[in-house]
């Protein structure tokens, strides 16, 4: 194609032309750098150095073991957390400590401070509107602002550390000031300490004589009811009442503990007696020592008789004497168990009787322990609300006590500690001429090389044209082009707008003079439907003009190979400008659908207009249904339009009809592809001088087609040519 056929555009930036233009000019750059720095130089060199110290304090409790009050641990000692300490950092700028500094080294007479901060570098802020000129006000007032200024008052993170700066003109003055802020905030901590202390003792001394009358009164109030209600305490300081019922419980337990064995007992005597048994057997009975001595006197006579048994005979007089003095010995027996059991039924008697009597003085008692006890009650809150005063007097006593001697000892120290203090600085932090001066000139050569670059690109010197494509034309000699109707940035259709980079390839065909030479058959058919659509693909062009100069019926073979590239896996649309509507009507099979004409007329959106094939993946714009006279007052816009469709889809096919080769100059780019559709071999010498017309009209590379074996349908009536 020839240079009037490139899209407007289509230029490159030239890196060796653009950093050519930054060589020729490296003297330009580096004079102005080297002024610039000359500039920076002379400023810093004159502006007034500025020397900065600092001092540091720590944030602790400073009571030691020994003088700590009575009762407070080191974990009860307070310790600030960072909101506290960021207090302090307010509280070491407060007015008072920085007013009472101020009249100590009587900064109103210095001339840093006398104008309220207006140092050479304010000055200039001021100046270029970065900040607010300082607001008239008394002379307190100015000093104050400049003081601000100069003093830095910050945490350390993560500690409880204070640092205290403060820059200045003078150095001795610029090590003075932070030591002084720091000492005027310690001595403001004992102050505030010695005058919480002072307020403490004064507030004790009428909270004391206060307690000492209501303890008084409490106590004599426990006493006079003491002795209203009759409360005699026992032992373990308990009511009396209530100590004797608890006694007389323990004594009428016992009392029927004896009654009911002694009852025990006399059943066990009587039934033995009331059953002829052995009453000797029984532990009653045996416990009676007469009872044991005549059992003894009962086994002595069973002995003497079995031993005189073994010589004479039962009927002897002395056995029957024997036996006879055995007789009475149970005869006693039982009748001294008859004593025990009287025994025993007079002590379970007694126990009874006395038990009645305990039970009785028991009931007594509980009534008056019920009594004494609700009167116990109302004397132990009594007893401990005197308590209770008096704890609070003796707590109050202790703590005045504490108070007191620290202020008549004047021991009162501060929470804070100076561990670091300022020391005179020997070099100013402000200005590093060296290091500002170098920064200057690295600066200014890199801006003006910036600003050099910038010349060459804008003016169009470090230009080129697009790889591939002919020189630029004049702007007077390029093509018009209309405002966008569409934003190509918005994808068509459900259609993106990425498309890959692609390069041009085209493969020449024999020149018109050898076509001519040949015979017909063999200068007809330079690639079929399939040749072209992978020539498609795999070529890299973004758009294919088919031109038919046979007629509308030709326009197959950009249906097939629409269809073809569409089921390759590409985005593919095909636009049909032909007068009839031949290639939209296999792919929708009706012309009654909205199209280029309707979009160029203003009666449609992309999305109206875009349509699928019925057969494949293709995409299809027909001709349209507006009016084709008016569809073609814009015109122009068709480029626009092929701008926008080439960024949505990989491949724009476009049908031309039988069109001419100056009617397609909108349409090319530096990536189209021209086609020339071909189907009667008797119209050779058709296709031949459209062939020798576009390479006139600068295509360089026409391709032939044949869609060899497919018929169109035929053309509906009454379609002018679009």
């Amino acid at each position: 194609m020839k240079s009037d056929q490139i899209a407007h555009g289509d230029v490159d930036v030239d890196l060796g032309q653009l950093f050519a233009g930054v060589r020729r000019k490296w003297p330009r750059i580096l004079f102005a750098a080297l002024v610039i720095t000359g500039l920076v130089f002379a400023v810093t060199y004159t502006v007034t150095p500025q020397y900065r110290a600092q001092t540091r304090l720590l944030i602790e409790t400073r009571e030691s073991v020994y003088t700590r009050p009575q009762g407070v641990n080191d974990g009860d000692r307070p310790i600030l957390d960072g909101e506290g300490v960021a207090s302090q950092v307010e509280l070491i700028t407060s007015t008072e400590i920085l007013t009472s500094v101020a009249e100590k080294y009587n900064l109103a007479n210095r001339g840093e401070f006398a104008g309220g901060g207006g140092s050479f570098l304010s000055g200039l802020l001021v100046m270029a509107g970065l900040k607010s000129a300082p607001v008239e006000g008394t002379q307190e007032e100015k000093v104050l602002r400049a003081f601000r200024e100069r003093l830095t008052v910050y945490r350390v993170e993560n500690s409880r550390v204070i640092v205290i700066e403060f820059s200045s003109e003078d150095p001795k003055l610029a090590a003075e000031i932070p030591n002084a802020v720091a000492d005027a905030y310690v001595a403001m901590q004992s102050e505030a300490k010695f005058q919480s202390n002072t307020s403490a003792t004064q507030w004790l001394e009428p909270e004391i004589e206060d307690l000492r009358e209501r303890v008084k009164e409490a106590e004599a109030r426990v006493a006079e009811y003491r002795a209203q209600s009759d409360l005699l305490l026992g032992q373990n300081n308990t009511v009396l009442a209530t100590q004797q019922l608890a006694e007389l419980s323990s004594e009428l337990s016992r009392t029927r503990a004896n009654r009911s064995a002694a009852t025990a007992q006399a059943e066990s005597v009587r039934s033995a007696l009331q059953s002829g048994a052995a009453v000797e057997t029984l532990p009653e009975v045996m416990a009676s020592p007469l009872i044991q001595r005549l059992r003894e006197r009962q086994v002595e006579l069973n002995a003497q008789i079995a031993d005189l048994s073994t010589t004479l005979l039962g009927n002897h007089p002395r056995i029957r004497a024997l036996r006879s003095q055995l007789a009475d010995l149970d005869t006693q027996i039982r009748s001294e168990a008859n004593k025990v059991l009287a025994g025993f039924e007079a002590e379970a008697a007694t126990a009874q009787r006395r038990e009645e009597e305990l039970t009785a003085e028991l009931n007594r008692l509980k009534a008056a322990s019920a009594i004494a006890e609700e009167e116990q009650v109302e004397l132990r809150a009594l007893e401990r609300e005197a308590a209770a005063q008096r704890e609070l007097l003796e707590s109050y006593l202790t703590r005045y006590r504490e108070a007191a001697s620290r202020s008549d000892r004047n021991y009162l120290p501060a929470d804070v500690r100076i561990f670091s203090r300022a020391i005179t600085p020997s070099e100013p932090y402000f200005p590093k001429i060296m290091p500002i001066t170098v920064a200057a000139f690295v600066a200014s050569l890199l801006i003006m090389a910036i600003i050099t670059l910038l010349q060459e690109l804008f003016s169009g010197c470090a230009m080129r044209p697009t790889a591939g494509v002919a020189a630029p034309v004049p702007a007077t000699a390029r093509m018009p082009r209309a405002e966008p109707l569409v934003d190509v940035g918005v994808p068509i259709s459900g259609v993106g707008t990425s498309v890959p980079a692609r390069k041009m390839v085209s493969a020449p065909i024999p020149e018109p003079e050898e076509q001519r030479e040949l015979a017909p058959v063999a200068r007809f058919g330079e690639i079929n439907i399939e040749q072209a659509s992978e020539r498609l693909v795999t070529g890299g062009a973004t758009r294919a003009l088919f031109i038919s100069p046979e007629g509308d019926e030709a326009a197959a073979a950009s249906v097939l190979v629409a269809r073809d590239v569409g089921d390759s896996g590409l985005r593919v649309l095909l636009l049909d400008l032909t007068a009839s509507g031949a290639a939209s009507l296999p792919m929708l099979e009706s012309t009654a659908y909205a199209g280029i004409t309707n979009l160029l007329a203003s009666e449609a959106q992309f999305a109206d207009v875009i349509h699928n094939d019925l057969f494949s993946e293709c995409h299809i714009i027909p001709v349209g249904t507006a009016d084709p006279q008016r569809a073609m007052r814009a015109a122009d816009r068709l480029p626009i339009i092929m701008e926008s469709l080439s960024a949505a889809y990989d491949v724009v096919i476009v049908e031309c009809g039988p069109t001419d080769a100056q009617a397609i100059r909108r349409l090319l780019s530096s990536d189209t592809e021209v086609l020339v559709s071909m189907i009667d071999p008797e119209e050779g010498e058709l296709v031949l001088e459209m062939l020798d017309e576009l390479r006139d009209s600068g295509v360089d590379a026409p391709i032939l087609v044949s869609p060899v074996g497919y018929s169109m349908p035929p053309a509906p009536p009454g379609r002018d040519a679009a």
